[in-house]
């Protein structure tokens, strides 16, 4: 399936537009760090407000999830646009108040925070749903996808410093007053161009189960794989800074960004005779051999080349982990998408926490060691997914792809 099949499929303003609306997520959390730190003089602070606002929202997900399955996800995401503006408005209004009220005022842009990535998945199961062509539709849709997120990650944080460095006047404010603007001229101009879920005949009965052991799973692996990618953050902000040369790690962490979405473009041509459940604990294996590289880098191996090579195992395993997560329950596609999704910034939180801890206790190249082991729960948890219930029709990925 080709990405030109792929743009005839939906409406031609929605990847330009899509991409812009995306920005808000990769730049929200580095603007609201330098905002806060510029408010209070408190690195402290700032990150405890900043994990906080993390986990919120992943909780925020989970919430919109379950209202996408219930109401129009049009609305849905022009309504969370607006009112992310709104909280993001009333975070820079907060910094002439006190702590527990910027503190309060980080979270909620949190809880708002619009799931445009999930939602965007949402759309493509709606679009693809009734095709003959959807098994190979909708991996090709997950792969631009994940190039996306990628390219959005590695532009949102270089937008961040670009604005902070030439709005001179209130250097702290703009990257969050640019969010703003996002939100209002693209995240909700594109909830307009998503695709309403197939219609469905009334129903009095309750809605369809969630598995919750194949649920369960999908979400311990996307907790992992944010876990690794808060690791990598921390890790290669204490190689810089022990270099003296902090204003690198943004480099060297858009290289693990620029490894992913080289690899989440190439995904869309893996043959579709290689069924899901394979390509899981194939792509699992990938993830620890390269994380098992990260180690030498900066000492064996230079950084640089070692965080592209480690990105480049992540796209497809996420790939995998959201085209399994989108066949667990075809009718609340909305709900299982959103939950696993909200796993991803929760396991940044507890792998940057953790990565911390390792930095104060045993210098900078011991952030570096947690990947690896995160990556061997990953493939440990992919090898022994099948024996976790004995209703395997609740698990993702066993019928091939085709």
């Amino acid at each position: 399936m080709s990405y030109r099949e792929l743009a005839r499929a939906t409406h031609p303003a929605f990847f330009p537009i899509g991409f812009l609306a995306r920005l808000p997520y990769a730049m929200t959390p580095l603007g609201t760090l330098l905002l806060l730190h510029h408010a209070t003089g408190s690195y402290a602070f700032a990150g405890a407000a900043a994990a906080a606002q993390s986990l919120a929202i992943g909780a925020g997900g989970v919430i919109v999830g379950r209202l996408a399955d219930r109401t129009s996800i049009r609305q849905l995401g022009v309504y969370l646009a607006v009112a992310n503006a709104v909280a993001l408005a009333g975070l820079l209004a907060a910094t002439f108040a006190d702590r527990p009220t910027l503190f309060a005022a980080a979270v909620l842009v949190g809880a708002t925070q619009p799931q445009v990535g999930p939602l965007i998945r949402v759309h493509w199961s709606h679009v693809t749903r009734s095709r003959p062509e959807k098994a190979t539709l909708i991996t090709t849709a997950l792969s631009y996808e994940a190039a996306a997120d990628e390219a959005s990650f590695i532009a949102g944080p270089a937008v961040v410093g670009l604005l902070a460095a030439a709005w001179a006047p209130v250097p702290a404010g703009a990257p969050l007053t640019a969010c703003i603007v996002l939100l209002l001229a693209a995240a909700a101009p594109v909830a307009l161009l998503y695709t309403a879920a197939p219609e469905r005949a009334p129903s009095r009965s309750m809605p369809a189960p969630l598995p919750r052991a194949g649920l369960a799973a999908m979400c311990a692996a996307m907790a992992i794989m944010g876990a690794i990618f808060g690791a990598v953050q921390v890790g290669v902000t204490a190689y810089a800074t022990a270099a003296n040369n902090p204003s690198a790690a943004g480099m060297l962490y858009a290289a693990l960004g620029a490894g992913s979405a080289i690899a989440g473009i190439a995904y869309a041509w893996i043959p579709s005779r290689v069924a899901l459940r394979t390509r899981y604990r194939l792509f699992a294996l990938g993830l620890l051999v390269a994380m098992i590289l990260l180690p030498a880098g900066g000492t064996r191996l230079p950084l640089a080349a070692v965080v592209l090579i480690a990105g480049i195992a992540i796209a497809p395993y996420m790939i995998t982990i959201y085209a399994m997560t989108e066949q667990l329950a075809p009718t609340r596609v909305a709900t299982t998408m959103t939950i696993v999704c909200a796993a991803g910034p929760v396991g940044t939180a507890a792998g940057q926490s953790l990565a911390g801890l390792l930095v104060e206790q045993s210098g900078h190249w011991a952030p570096l060691m947690l990947p690896p082991v995160l990556a061997a729960a990953a493939l440990v948890l992919a090898m022994t997914i099948r024996t976790m219930s004995a209703d395997r029709s609740s698990f993702p990925g066993d019928a091939d792809t085709t």
